[in-house]
């Protein structure tokens, strides 16, 4: 526990990461006022259930590597949470009391597994849930209490459970049967595991075009489900009664993606609209056809529910102001106990001709200072996912040390339409460095980047690509940082989760005994020979998505030519749930960066 004059000394970046936050609380459908979200309150992120009529928050999980993958029960009476083994991802679910009592195996008679999506009935017993293995692909069973788990579906290729209806009498499942895991086709199964409907967009494949389950109308009796699609290039609701197959589309001429979910009544839904990095709420009357914004301040919702009185809860942030639960009722729905967290300085919106169009960038640098400054690029993971004006720790933490951050949205990111998320196929990795050097161009030659202090960073699939560039790009960086990176692309391959398996067979054309010139092209092992500037790697010993062995071969290359590097490896998985361990790595990355920037630039 931090004491408060501990507090008081205690810098500003590290600060942040100890603050106590809180996701947004989902709720039971049937008794609304029990609640469960996720907080790192104890100094780890846990699982909470909050009784809104009482005002009691209890802390659910309690695990050294932390849990965040919990769903609450629509009766409220359970909460289900999936163990795994030191955040390997790997494991079963079990299910707690909501009042509290002890934890029972959820599904008896499933073995271990990857998960691949759970949805729960309303009758309290019923669970229907998605598992994926390296022997079995992705099956599904239908579980009853006090009886054996049925089959109700499996293929080799990625699926998982998209929703149960509101009666219990529709399955929803989202799958990539066709071989494309960018791009999901769906089917609505009967509790049997009969067909009752396919919604194939992809036309076998041949038209990358994807469909996603937003949730089935929440009432009895009702066909209705509400299905995200890209017929647009972009992602858009629309309404698909399963029973008739009459698709309503709801045309709603915003420039981004949107999505959707039902409002508790089924008479409207709320829209959530992501464009160029920052988003906002409307809703949507299903009978006018009226779209009416609710007022949400600049910068980004990262989730936002309905509740039965028509209020709208959603979790918000910018990059200058941390995040908060906030409700169009009025004031902060949930603000935690404790140090609350330092503020940042605002980003800035930077827009780069690049090889395959204008690639958007943010940029946040200390307040008033004038360039040449070093510069961090904080490449973001997915790839499909984006940067956005939300709160980040991280690059909040390089600007207090006198950094300029820029975060590019290359081609792979979300929110600039289809094209532009699906450009990155085969050339993999190629791509996405284009975009990145495109902007650092600018940022030399704008005045705010001083090119002998540059540094290339990022996590996942940002920590890929900076040890790619760092082998492609060998003049354009002074150092590089690398969080849980894909390193050795064949091995990453054959020891990682089975879905990110079908991910890279459809990011590169096939396996690496399919393709091997593809796989050779886009893995930084191939130009590790190339890297001249210092390196430093941070790896998870029990990552499932960028795996140790992978990692440990691409440092033996490094260590075989003498090349300066530095290694963490910590005992969890694809990140850590622990804010002790999370502000050691900062911490690390911040003095690799001061010990090989030291002495170097216009400005020392």
């Amino acid at each position: 526990m931090v004491q408060a004059g501990q507090q008081e000394r205690m810098p500003d970046w590290e600060k942040r990461f100890r603050a106590p936050r809180v996701s947004l609380p989902d709720w039971a459908e049937d008794a609304p006022d029990r609640s469960l979200f996720v907080s790192n309150a104890t100094g780890t992120y846990e699982l909470y259930a909050w009784d809104r009529s009482t005002g009691e928050q209890r802390q659910v999980t309690d695990r050294p590597n932390g849990t965040t993958d919990g769903v609450l029960s629509p009766d409220g009476a359970w909460i289900w949470w999936f163990d795994d083994k030191d955040g390997d991802e790997f494991g079963v679910w079990r299910r707690q009391p909501f009042t509290g009592g002890a934890d029972d195996l959820a599904a008896e008679g499933l073995d271990a597994s990857y998960p691949a999506g759970l949805a729960l009935g309303r009758d309290g017993r019923t669970a229907v849930v998605g598992r994926s293995t390296d022997e079995d692909g992705t099956t599904i069973h239908l579980v009853r209490t006090g009886e054996e788990p049925v089959e109700i579906y499996r293929h080799r290729e990625s699926a998982g459970v998209g929703d149960l209806s509101h009666d219990g009498s529709l399955i929803a499942v989202e799958h990539t049967e066709h071989g494309d895991a960018m791009h999901s086709a769906l089917r609505v199964l009967r509790p049997d595991g009969g067909t009752v409907a396919d919604l194939d967009d992809t036309e076998g494949g041949t038209r990358e075009l994807g469909l996603e389950v937003l949730g089935f109308a929440p009432v009895d009796g009702d066909t209705r489900l509400l299905i995200g699609h890209q017929r647009r290039g972009r992602w858009e609701p629309l309404v698909w009664d399963v029973a008739s197959g009459e698709e309503t589309d709801l045309a709603l001429e915003l420039p981004g993606d949107v999505s959707a979910e039902w409002y508790p009544d089924g008479t409207g839904l709320l829209i959530a609209h992501s464009f160029e990095a920052r988003s906002e709420l409307f809703r949507y009357d299903l009978a006018s056809r009226a779209l009416t914004e609710i007022p949400t301040p600049p910068g980004t919702v990262s989730g936002a529910t309905a509740r039965p009185d028509g209020s709208v809860e959603y979790l918000w942030s910018s990059s200058a102001e941390p995040s908060a639960v906030r409700s169009t009722a009025g004031g902060v729905v949930l603000d935690p106990p404790g140090m609350k967290s330092p503020g940042s300085v605002p980003v800035q919106d930077v827009w780069v001709e690049g090889p395959g169009g204008r690639i958007h960038a943010l940029v946040q640098k200390p307040k008033d200072a004038t360039g040449p400054l070093p510069t961090i690029f904080d490449i973001h993971g997915g790839p499909t996912w984006h940067d956005s004006d939300s709160f980040a720790a991280g690059p909040a933490a390089w600007v207090d040390h006198g950094y300029a951050v820029v975060r590019v949205n290359y081609r792979g990111s979300t929110g600039y339409g289809r094209a532009w998320t699906d450009a990155l196929k085969h050339r993999v990795g190629l791509i996405e460095l284009e975009d990145i050097a495109a902007v650092r161009e600018w940022a030399v030659t704008s005045g705010l980047a001083d090119p002998d202090r540059l540094v290339l960073t990022g996590g996942s699939w940002g920590g890929y690509l900076t040890l790619l560039g760092l082998g492609v790009q060998p003049d354009a960086w002074t150092l590089g940082i690398a969080a849980v990176p894909v390193a050795d692309y064949v091995t990453a391959y054959h020891d990682e989760m089975e879905a990110l398996k079908a991910m890279d067979r459809t990011l590169l054309g096939g396996t690496p005994e399919e393709v091997p010139d593809r796989f050779e092209a886009s893995s930084p092992l191939t130009y590790v020979d190339q890297v001249t500037a210092p390196v430093y790697i941070s790896a998870g010993v029990n990552d499932p998505r960028c795996p140790i062995r992978q990692i440990e071969n691409y440092v033996k290359r490094l260590e075989a030519r003498g090349a300066v590097h530095e290694v963490y490896r910590y005992d969890a998985g694809h990140g850590s749930l622990v804010v002790d361990e999370r502000i050691k790595q900062v911490r690390l990355e911040l003095e690799f960066a001061e010990r090989h920037l030291k002495g170097r630039g216009s400005a020392q």
